[in-house]
Parts: C-alpha cells; structure tokens; sequence
C-alpha cells in the first residue's frame, strides 16, 4: 500500500480539481542548473477567475488557493515528491497526542513585526475554534487540538490519538499577528511571512507582490539572494485558455494551466511543464430532499448508462487517465496503488430498468415521469474548462436515450458558490474536489451542510461511511487507519455519492521560467531563465 502525508490546505471547491506528485513534469529548480538562472523581473502567472475574497481562513476557490500560495507560509513545506521540507519551523517531532515544532528565528512579517512561537499558537488556536469557522477546522484541526508557545517552542496537543497530527497542523496558512486580530482586513489584503508581499489589488484583473529584501527562512534554506528569484510577481486573470497559450508562446505568461486543445500548441513548441492530477471527469450529486439524485437508483441508473470510453476522451481531451483515488491533492495520503472499488460496466438496459424501478415511468412521448412530475436533470460545469461543454452533450445525449431531459448549464466562479452553497439549483455535472486526504474528503462527505455552516453541499447521509470515517480518525496506527479509510471510500463509490469517471494530466506550462508545483504554485521556487 502506498501511504503518504498530506497536504490538507486547499481541498478546493469547485470545477477544476488539482494534483498528482507521481505524474509530475518538469517542475522547479529541477529543470536547469544555477548558469541558466537570472535575477529579477516579474513572474507573471495566469489563472482561470478573479480569486475573490483573499482571506485564508476562508478560502475555497482554486484561484484563491493560487493567491494563497504565493502570499503565506506554513510551518513545513511538502515538496513534489511529498518530502517534508522546513520552513517556518526548523525542526519537528511527534508521538500521536503531541507535535513540537521549532520556530526558526528571525522570522518577519509584511508589516515589520515578528512572527513567533506564540503567533504559530494563535493561529492554531483560531483554526481550532469551531466559531470560526476556517476551512481548516474539521480537516486539519478541530477543538480537540490546542497549542501552547514557550520561546521559540511550539507544542501542539490533541486529545484524540491522531497519526498525522504534525503535517496536519504543520501545513496550515499563518497569518501574522494584525490579520489575526482584525480577519476583515485579509480578504482584500494579506497579512503574512512570505517572500513576496502584496503591493497591488485590481480584482478581476491583476493582483501584484513585491520581493522583501529581509526574507532568510525559506525551504531549502531560500533567501531575498537566492539567484534566479524575480522582483515581482503577477497574478493575473485570463478566463480563456487560448489567450493564455498564446502569452506563453509569446513570453507575456511565465506559467498557466492548459488543459484543452491548446496543449498541443504548447508541447510542439517545447515548453516544459509541472504536471498535476485533475479530476476533470468527476461527478457528485445534489441528494436533497426533493432532488431526483436523492434517490440512490436514479443515481444508479444514470452512471451505469454513461458509456466512459465514449466520454472520457472529450472530457478529458485526449489525456484520460484511470481515477485511482478520490484523494487527488499531493502527496497523498492513503491512497492505494491501485483503487478499493470498481466502476460497473456500461449498461442501458439495466439503466432503463433502475428508472422503471424507481417510479420513472416512460410516457408515450418518450420521456420519464413520476406524478406527472418529468425526470428533469440540470447538469453544470465549468465554463473556463475547454472540454467540459462537449462531455456534457455527450452525456446529455445518452440521458435523452433514457427519456430523461437534461437541462447543461456552463457556471462561472459566481454561479459555483451560488448554486452548490446558497440556492441548491443543480442535480449533477463536472464538479470536483481536491482533496490531499481523507479527513479533508470527509468534510465534504460526512461533514454538516451549508445550511448548517458545512461543506457538504451534496447533502450526503451515508451511514457506512460515517461509521467508517469516524472509526478511521480514532485508530493510532496510520496504515490502519488508512486501510479504513480506504473501505470508506469505496462506500462512497459502491452508494454512487460520487463517479469518478477519469482523471486526466493538467499541465501548469513553463515560460521563461521554472518553478515547483506540488498543489499550487510555490514562490520560494520560481527561478527566472536567461
């Protein structure tokens, strides 16, 4: 079994699901040698949608987690081949109730201030406290975890046996001591440690950082003077893939993501690239109360009708791979070599017969209704990903075999966070999450529903899982507690809570530039090119 740590921080939301560590391209420093490098300039990366609100604690989007990255710290850097790596924290230990972490010092703020042991504490804290509400807490941290500082010492204690108690805690964003004491100030500014500080906002736009001449504590001992870092850093926000593969072409783009046709543009060019898992053919469900996907045979009848040959090369234009792990994020934790679950075969006429069965009678004009109530199906992805449109009339197409009408519906970020947290108007569609573990799945899984302040917007009740997710966070030892979580998942598979129909390699290309990218796109790491 394969069994690797986490990197809990941006599970994600939405539309496009990040990660692979094991498929990684060219990625960081490991491309060229010191001769190659330049100092200076600006590193200009391009992502999909404006991030939004920019605080940390709050953050869902992926472009959010894009600013994130390039903004704070955490205690140690997972690199891409999932090594622990020191960075706000020289040095750790743990026993499974306590994680001690050694604060490097001299560690500065933005704002001129220290960062201590006792600032690591507070933000644990905050992260712990369930009236806050952070995306970290019920993943990485809840109340059962407290933290205490003693010079440069940082103890952290949890009540519960927990086997990943130090990366969890130890990769969580820290926020320095004014953003912790006013949060609002963070969701149009930061307040960090990082290399690069933020100088400039045009949301929609650009958001621009500034290299610190005081930086001394970065990974792999990375300094403001480590040759080949620029003077400033763009994110800039370019929705349609095309533009973006022509600015790296150009030289205007030092990195972006190109998951649809344009990739080929890109390798005949010979850009290298830092290669991430995307589980860009996933499927989750609306289970409502009310919505046709509460019934675990309307589920049942309309995956086993997708014919995944067919579909998985669109959606996943010409660069499918098998799922093998509801976990995508690297490094991944708990994640098998090969997966615990199997998808069934094609079958419409099993399908027709799971609708028959339950109640969705086929009228005289072809289509399925119950109670006079037509079997209506509104399906959603993400406008900014090139191949979604087309898988979804794919699947469109085969649902109408069944009498069933299907309504597409292409979202932007906006439409995301209204439809799945707020209105509940979707049944299905191209929708991930990127999880880097499965206490982070679990969130979304076995977690509390919006309504209630929760994450699990499909409103999920499965009672295998939960018993299996609960009994996996108490067991001490991580390769069982990993084996149960591995049964877990494949409760979700078995129920079709969720149908991962393929994966596919989604590329961050390199212009001008090398960089590392173990989730999201890391500053320490950049090195300009002559």
């Amino acid at each position: 079994m394969k069994r690797s740590i986490a990197l809990p921080v941006a599970a994600g939301l939405v539309a496009l699901a990040l990660s692979l560590a094991s498929c990684s391209g060219s990625t960081g420093t490991g491309t060229g040698g010191k001769d190659e490098y330049v100092s200076g300039g600006t590193f200009t990366l391009a992502v999909g949608n404006d991030p939004g609100d920019l605080n940390p604690f709050k953050a869902v989007q992926f472009e959010t987690w894009d600013f994130v990255a390039l903004t704070y710290e955490s205690l140690m850097y997972i690199d891409p081949d999932g090594k622990q790596v020191p960075w706000m924290a020289s040095d750790w230990t743990e026993n499974g109730t306590t994680a001690t972490f050694t604060i490097k010092d001299g560690i500065t703020c933005d704002d001129g201030t220290k960062f201590t042991a006792q600032t690591a504490a507070d933000n644990l804290n905050y992260n712990a406290d369930p009236d806050n509400a952070t995306f970290s807490y019920g993943s990485s941290i809840d109340e059962s975890v407290s933290a205490t500082a003693d010079g440069n010492t940082l103890t952290v204690t949890s009540k519960e046996t927990n086997p990943f108690l130090a990366v969890n805690v130890g990769t969580i964003a820290m926020v320095c001591a004014a953003g912790l004491k006013d949060t609002s100030t963070l969701s149009d500014g930061a307040n960090s440690t990082g290399l690069y500080k933020l100088t400039s906002v045009k949301a929609g736009d650009t958001y621009t950082l500034t290299k610190r001449d005081d930086y001394t504590w970065g990974p792999d001992d990375v300094t403001s003077d480590t040759v080949g870092l620029p003077n400033t850093i763009r994110l800039q926000v370019i929705p349609d893939e095309s533009t973006r593969a022509n600015l790296l072409l150009s030289g205007d783009l030092n990195a972006a993501s190109v998951a649809g046709a344009d990739r080929s543009r890109l390798d005949a060019a010979g850009l290298s690239s830092a290669d991430v898992r995307n589980s860009v053919g996933e499927m989750l469900f609306n289970e409502r109360d009310g919505r046709p996907f509460s019934d675990p045979l309307v589920r049942e009848a309309l995956t086993l009708a997708l014919n995944r040959e067919e579909i998985a090369p669109v959606v996943a234009d010409d660069a499918e791979i098998p799922a093998v792990s509801l976990i995508t994020k690297s490094p991944f934790l708990c994640v098998a070599d090969k997966p615990n679950w199997t998808l069934p075969d094609t079958d419409l006429d099993k399908a027709a017969q799971l609708l028959d069965q339950a109640g969705w009678s086929k009228g005289a004009d072809g289509k399925r209704s119950k109670n006079g109530k037509p079997l209506t199906i509104k399906f959603i992805y993400d406008a900014a990903t090139s191949s979604h449109a087309a898988a979804a009339e794919l699947v469109q197409k085969t649902w109408n075999q069944l009498g069933v009408t299907t309504k597409l519906s292409a979202n932007d970020a906006a439409d995301w966070s209204d439809q799945l947290y707020s209105t509940f108007d979707w049944d299905t569609g191209w929708i991930q999450i990127a999880p880097g573990g499965p206490v982070v799945l679990s969130t979304f899984f076995a977690g509390a529903t919006p309504e209630k302040g929760g994450l699990n917007f499909m409103f999920v009740d499965n009672p295998e899982y939960n018993a299996l997710a609960a009994k996996a966070k108490k067991t001490a030892d991580a390769d069982e507690a990993c084996s149960i979580w591995q049964d877990a998942e494949k409760e979700l598979i078995d129920r079709v809570d969720v149908f991962p129909l393929t994966d596919q390699t989604l590329p961050t290309y390199q212009s001008g530039a090398v960089f590392e990218k173990p989730n999201e796109l890391q500053p320490t790491t950049i090195r300009m090119l002559k």
